[in-house]
C-alpha cells in the first residue's frame, strides 16, 4: 500500500473521532453551543500534545482558540479557522438531521461541514498522522475564532493584540476546494463586504389602503429608493463607487484568464431560472463589485388578506467590495446618492464590513502550494483563483503579520455552505488530507 494511500484510509478511519465537532449546533447569531464547542475545539488540541492551547477572551465577544505546536524546521504556519456555523433553517428542506453527520452516496453531510468545521476536521486528521509518523514538520499555530458567521467583529482587535503569538511565515485560510470543473483550486484573496439596512417610515401606523390614492406607501417608497441606485442594465449608479478600485497586476490577470468557469454547470447547481446579470461572469466573480438587495420586509406579510398601506418599510443590503473600496466609506457613498436621488428620507444603518485582500501569486508559499496541488490533483487540475466572491477577515491578518494568505480546503462546487444539506464528499476530504501533509512537507524544505 502507498503512502498516500494509508493517509487517504486514515482520513477515513479517523473521522468517527472527530465528528462530534458536528454534531453541536454552534450558531453564533443565536449565542448558541458557544462554551461546547470551545471545549471540544480545545481538547481537540490537547489530545495531539500542542504545546500550547490557550482561550483568549482579552478583546471581547466569543473565545479564540489558539493553539502551537513546535515543528522540526523553523518556519511556521498560522492556520486560521471558525468555529461558528450558520443556522440549520429551513428544516423541511435538509434530507438528514443537520446536526447529525451522515454519510450518503459518499457526501459527508452536516451542518457546518463544509463552512467551516469539515476544514478544521481534516486539518486535525492530518496533524494526528503526522504525530504519529515521525512528528510535525513545521511549527504551526492555529487561530479558532467563533464569530465569523456573523462577521468577525473582534477579530482585527485579537489579531492586532496577539501579534507576537501569531507571527508566521505564511497563513492558510479556512477553505477552499474544487471547482464546478473539479479542478482545485488555490485562492490568494477575498473580497470585502459592507452590509447595512435601508429604512423607511411614511406614518405613525399602518394605514386603509383605500387611503392609498393620496397617502404615501413606505414599501413603494423604499423600492423606488432601490431602483434608482441600479438600472435595469444592473449597473450601480452611487457617484464615487468605483473611484477607488486598485487595478490588479499582470499575475493576477493571467490567473482569472486561465481560471475556469462552466455557466450552464453553475446555473444547474443553484437551478437559475434567469440569464446571468453580465456578458463576463468569470471575471466579474473576481473582480467586479455588487450591490445585492438579501431581504425586503413591510406592511402586512401573513396569511390571508389585510389591505392596508405599510407605515414602513426595511432592506438588507451588501455590496461586495475590491481592493482599493473601503466598507464605510461605501456607506456613506450610498447615503449621500440616496439624498440626491430625492431619498432623504431612507436612512441606512451599518451593520458590518471587512476589506477586501489578495495576496501576490508570485510568492513562494503561492508557487509551493500549486505545485504540490498539481503533484496531488494532476498537473493540468489545478487554478490559481486571484479573490474569491466571498469575504473574510483576511486582510486584519495579511495587514498585522504582513503573510501571505493562501486558501485551500475539502469543499466543491455542490457543497452548498449556508444551504440545507450542506457536504463535502469523502473522497475529497481523503485528498485534501493528503494535499495538506505533502503541503507541509514542501514548506519545510
Amino acid at each position: 500500500m502507498s503512502r498516500r494511500t494509508e493517509v487517504e484510509q486514515f482520513a477515513v478511519d479517523y473521522l468517527p473521532e472527530l465528528e462530534d465537532y458536528l454534531r453541536i449546533p454552534t450558531i453564533s447569531a443565536q449565542n448558541k453551543g458557544i462554551r461546547q464547542t470551545v471545549e471540544w475545539v480545545k481538547a481537540a488540541f490537547t489530545a495531539l500534545d500542542a504545546d500550547i492551547v490557550d482561550e483568549w477572551h482579552d478583546q471581547g465577544g466569543n473565545p479564540v482558540v489558539y493553539a502551537e505546536f513546535k515543528g522540526q524546521q523553523d518556519k511556521t504556519i498560522l492556520f486560521y479557522n471558525h468555529y461558528d456555523v450558520q443556522p440549520p433553517e429551513p428544516l423541511a428542506e435538509w434530507h438528514t438531521e443537520p446536526f447529525e453527520p451522515t454519510v450518503v452516496n459518499g457526501e459527508l453531510i452536516a451542518r457546518g461541514v463544509a463552512d467551516d468545521k469539515g476544514e478544521l476536521m481534516y486539518r486535525l486528521t492530518t496533524l494526528r498522522w503526522l504525530k504519529d509518523h515521525g512528528g510535525f514538520p513545521v511549527n504551526m499555530k492555529f487561530f479558532v475564532e467563533g464569530e465569523e458567521e456573523i462577521g468577525s467583529p473582534h477579530v482585527g482587535q485579537y489579531v492586532q493584540a496577539h501579534a507576537a503569538e501569531l507571527a508566521a511565515d505564511a497563513c492558510i485560510w479556512e477553505t477552499g476546494g474544487k471547482n464546478e470543473a473539479e479542478h482545485f483550486q488555490i485562492t490568494a484573496g477575498m473580497k470585502g463586504i459592507v452590509s447595512f439596512d435601508l429604512s423607511v417610515q411614511t406614518a405613525a401606523a399602518d394605514i386603509h389602503s383605500s387611503l392609498g390614492t393620496y397617502v404615501d406607501n413606505a414599501a413603494w417608497r423604499l423600492v423606488q429608493a432601490l431602483a434608482s441606485l441600479r438600472d435595469a442594465e444592473n449597473h450601480i449608479h452611487i457617484d464615487g463607487f468605483y473611484d477607488d478600485i486598485q487595478p490588479l497586476d499582470d499575475a493576477s490577470q493571467a490567473a482569472i484568464a486561465a481560471m475556469d468557469f462552466d455557466g450552464e454547470a453553475i446555473k444547474k447547481t443553484y437551478g437559475l431560472k434567469r440569464p446571468f446579470i453580465t456578458d463576463q461572469p468569470k471575471e466579474a466573480a473576481a473582480t467586479a463589485p455588487s450591490l445585492t438587495i438579501n431581504g425586503l420586509s413591510s406592511g402586512y406579510e401573513g396569511e390571508g388578506l389585510k389591505t392596508i398601506v405599510p407605515k414602513s418599510a426595511l432592506a438588507k443590503l451588501d455590496c461586495r467590495l475590491v481592493p482599493g473600496q473601503e466598507p464605510r466609506k461605501i456607506a456613506a457613498l450610498i447615503q449621500k446618492q440616496l439624498e440626491k436621488n430625492g431619498f432623504a428620507d431612507v436612512r441606512l444603518h451599518y451593520n458590518l464590513g471587512e476589506d477586501a485582500f489578495h495576496s501576490d501569486l508570485n510568492d513562494p508559499h503561492l508557487q509551493i502550494a500549486k505545485a504540490v496541488g498539481e503533484e496531488v490533483y494532476g498537473e493540468t487540475a489545478v487554478r490559481f483563483v486571484p479573490m474569491m466572491p466571498g469575504g473574510g477577515p483576511a486582510k486584519f491578518f495579511a495587514d498585522a503579520l504582513q503573510l501571505p494568505i493562501i486558501a485551500v480546503g475539502v469543499t466543491y462546487a455542490g457543497s452548498g455552505p449556508h444551504a440545507p444539506n450542506e457536504s463535502v464528499r469523502v473522497a475529497d476530504y481523503q485528498q485534501g488530507t493528503y494535499y495538506l501533509l505533502r503541503l507541509l512537507e514542501e514548506f519545510a524544505r
